[in-house]
């Protein structure tokens, strides 16, 4: 597979285009990503189902941009989807004719099974493990669902329904009665569909959730991940559906180029929320795009990554630290002093590979500045740890890094991300560890040297040389109740 891939995705109602680049196998990153709300579909449903000019022409120009983007960036290959807008259009060749021969790029016409199918691998394997939890990707023409267990895949379902076909069918003449019947009749597909977990893709739903975190004023600006309350969710739909004016819609955070299709894509979803009878919402950032192209990566492996393997890790492994074996020692001790810590501090075995991470990732800041790695680090992790973590995880981990080799988290860090964050003591001891391991691998040995065992309230560092550095640093870290460090 080419370094550099280039995925474009044309919808009803946005046109997108992303570039991934790997840093080995199958680990990748975001390189480039851009959007152009063309609105494709407008109109279409009023006539026929036939692309207008105007909105051919608005593809064709930001199409038209994107090859010239990934030109610059020398991606060897691009990979072209279209979903419902130019599935159902009967004048499709014309476009895609006017594409292929101006523009030099093939666009593959994916049916909606497959574009949820490709929706759903890309939550399957880039969000945590989820099982039996249904995806839900509503886009201007269609809605799709996939439903996942134990990573795979099993039923995918695509439907004619989507916020721009709704919005001109009902919501223009204010049919919003018939609105709800003509959805109701197509959800009943989902009757034999048995979960209470949504998994959210695409606009839509991306939306909702950006306007619900401003709201509650969330401390972390990603959306990937995040799980909301299901109470929430449903209150801030009644607003979205209840609100009269452009400007009600502008006090709950709606974008303003949103303002003609949230409410078509608010009442599909307060209607299958209703049917499945939801309780726990996911948001995911990835969707068809990501599909596409891990279905290019993966194509030899079932399009699954390997069990326990995380490519956030290791793209930021790849990019980011040089020294492997410190960083493998690091990792390899601080599970070594969390086992024998966990008990008499009563921490959570779950935390134990969060610990283990943070200590492997512990020097990635330091390939920006050394002098302000612990910095780096954590805006590195913060950033880039995303795929296959929680929003705890991810902000527990940069937080580790952020405050190793120093005082324990600050009251105000703790206090801004309260709602992502362990309990106080459960924070300063996974740090504890953490700078510990640091400091009894400052003579950077090529395998630990030493041996670490817990006896009553005595941890005891038992080794052939000195550790001089270990024992001046340790001055300066404060211990931790109940513990004392006897170096023999």
């Amino acid at each position: 597979m080419a370094k550099r891939v280039a995925v474009i995705d044309i919808g009803s109602n946005s046109v997108r285009m992303v570039i991934y680049e790997k840093t080995s196998r199958f680990a990748f990153h975001l390189l480039y990503e851009s959007k152009s709300k063309v609105r494709l579909s407008e109109n279409a449903y009023n006539n026929n189902g036939n692309l207008q000019q105007n909105a051919m022409d608005r593809a064709y120009h930001a199409l038209s941009d994107f090859v010239n983007i990934i030109s610059s960036f020398k991606a060897r290959k691009t990979l072209c989807v279209a979903t419902s807008a130019l599935r159902d259009a009967p004048n499709k060749l014309d476009f895609l004719k006017r594409v292929r021969n101006g523009l030099k790029l093939n666009i593959k016409i994916i049916d909606g099974e497959r574009e949820a199918y490709l929706g759903g691998i890309a939550c399957a394997n880039l969000l945590p493990t989820q099982e039996n939890a249904l995806t839900v990707d509503i886009g201007g023409g269609s809605t799709e669902f996939a439903y996942i267990n134990n990573k795979n895949v099993k039923e995918t379902i695509s439907l004619d329904l989507g916020t721009v076909r709704l919005k001109e069918m009902f919501f223009d003449t204010e049919d919003i009665e018939g609105a709800k019947k003509y959805i109701d009749e197509k959800l009943s597909v989902l009757d034999n569909i048995n979960t209470s977990k949504l998994i959210g893709i695409g606009g839509t739903f991306r939306a909702i959730i950006t306007s619900i975190m401003k709201q509650n004023k969330f401390p972390l600006r990603k959306l990937h991940a995040y799980e909301c309350d299901i109470d929430s969710f449903k209150s801030f739909i009644k607003n979205v559906l209840d609100s009269q004016t452009e400007s009600d819609l502008k006090c709950l955070y709606i974008k303003e180029n949103r303002f003609d299709i949230i409410k078509p894509g608010s009442l599909i979803l307060h209607r299958v929320i209703k049917k499945l009878n939801i309780s726990e919402l996911i948001t995911s950032g990835v969707g068809v795009r990501e599909g596409v192209y891990l279905s290019d990566l993966l194509r030899t492996s079932n399009d699954r990554l390997p069990v326990n393997y995380n490519t956030s890790v290791r793209h930021i492994l790849d990019s980011h630290v040089s020294d492997k074996e410190y960083s493998n020692n690091l990792n390899k001790l601080s599970k070594q002093l969390f086992d024998l810590l966990k008990d008499k501090f009563e921490l959570d075995e779950n935390y134990r590979s969060d610990l283990a991470i943070a200590a492997k990732l512990y020097p990635s800041g330091g390939s920006i500045h050394q002098f302000a790695q612990n910095r780096h680090s954590y805006y590195l992790l913060q950033s880039s740890l995303e795929y296959g973590f929680t929003q705890k995880q991810m902000v527990l981990i940069s937080t580790l890094v952020r405050y190793a080799k120093r005082r324990l988290p600050s009251s105000t860090h703790v206090e801004k991300y309260k709602v992502l964050l362990p309990d106080v003591r459960t924070l300063n001891t996974l740090s504890y560890i953490l700078t510990l391991s640091i400091y009894l691998l400052n003579h950077r040995p090529r395998n630990i040297d030493f041996t670490c065992s817990l006896k009553d309230n005595r941890l005891i560092i038992d080794s052939k040389d000195e550790l001089y550095l270990t024992k001046e640093d340790m001055t300066s870290l404060k211990p931790l109740e109940d513990l004392e460090i006897v170096f023999s």
